[in-house]
């Protein structure tokens, strides 16, 4: 059992039609036909959707998504038509809401790799491989990998876990000419973010993708890009391979929960507990931290 603790209910818009509710972004349909995206305050964590927001977290990933988007713009189309909230909205929308395409959604979860940790490692200790490309002997946790590798995963609902695939499958489900277009646009993005990210002392470590493609058959960036929900951040002055890193992202929410002081037992599948406020505090902090250390500015929080 997992998913959402209590399910929000989605606030109602004349003129927009309620599509689907997920983890952080809820999503409208507009009679002219495009989408209406909002990044909501919600935080997920072991396929959970945690009872406790954290505040400006949704304005937070759409402004950095916005910033990203500008700065590859050269290497994809991006389903962006513009960030103002439509007529009518509430004023919360404003600074987390995106007007974007409507897209044939590809479900992959476009993934790529420049340093081994989290699912990846752990396949690596089975297997020598991640996602059947095989990895070299004795790498451990943080160690850089030769070369980014495209680790792709099959997209699940709410409260289910995605699937790591090899690029083989996803050419077998989609056909070669999709899997060699996914793997190519994912590991091309993930090179010109890590080369930023580098740039300002960051590490990327991984991160994840989404694509549609448009009424033309072209591949479009879908969702979000380069956020501390889909992207593992490090700074780079505290990398040591052999051990975890610290992180720009909501690490410090797992840690809370893995721990005795949360009283949560994951194993036992029941919903986790309200977060406290020092955690709450201490995660935004490292969205804000991440944000303004990455486009050099700070964010328009209202």
């Amino acid at each position: 059992m997992s998913g959402f603790v209590e399910k929000p209910v989605p606030v109602e818009v004349p003129g927009l039609t309620h599509l689907h509710t997920g983890k952080v972004r809820d999503l409208y349909g507009t009679a002219d036909g495009h989408l209406v995206m909002v990044a909501s305050d919600r935080v997920s964590a072991f396929d959970w959707v945690l009872p406790t927001e954290i505040p400006d977290k949704g304005r937070l990933l759409t402004q950095l998504s916005l910033w990203w988007f500008e700065r590859l713009a050269d290497l994809t189309a991006n389903h962006v038509v513009s960030d103002t909230p439509p007529a009518g909205a509430p004023a919360d929308w404003a600074g987390r809401t995106l007007v974007c395409r409507r897209l044939d959604m590809v479900p992959v979860e476009c993934v790529a790799r420049g340093y081994l940790t989290g699912s990846g490692l752990a396949e690596y200790r089975v297997s020598g491989e991640v996602c059947g490309v095989p990895l070299p002997e004795g790498l451990t946790d943080g160690s850089r990998l030769e070369r980014p590798i495209f680790t792709p995963a099959t997209k699940a609902e709410v409260g289910e876990h995605d699937e790591n695939v090899s690029y083989a499958t996803v050419a077998a489900r989609h056909g070669e000419p999709l899997a060699a277009a996914l793997r190519d646009r994912t590991l091309a993005l993930y090179t010109r973010g890590r080369e930023i990210a580098e740039e300002r002392g960051i590490l990327l470590a991984d991160t994840k993708f989404e694509f549609g493609r448009d009424d033309a058959g072209r591949l479009v960036l879908a969702d979000e890009v380069f956020t501390p929900d889909s992207s593992r951040f490090w700074p780079a002055a505290s990398w040591r391979p052999g051990r975890p890193q610290p992180s720009f992202d909501k690490q410090y929410i797992r840690d809370w929960l893995t721990s005795p002081a949360s009283g949560w037992d994951r194993a036992a599948e029941v919903a986790p507990p309200p977060l406290p406020e020092n955690v709450v505090a201490r995660t935004r902090e490292k969205y804000v931290e991440a944000f303004e250390r990455l486009t050099g500015s700070r964010p328009d929080l209202g």
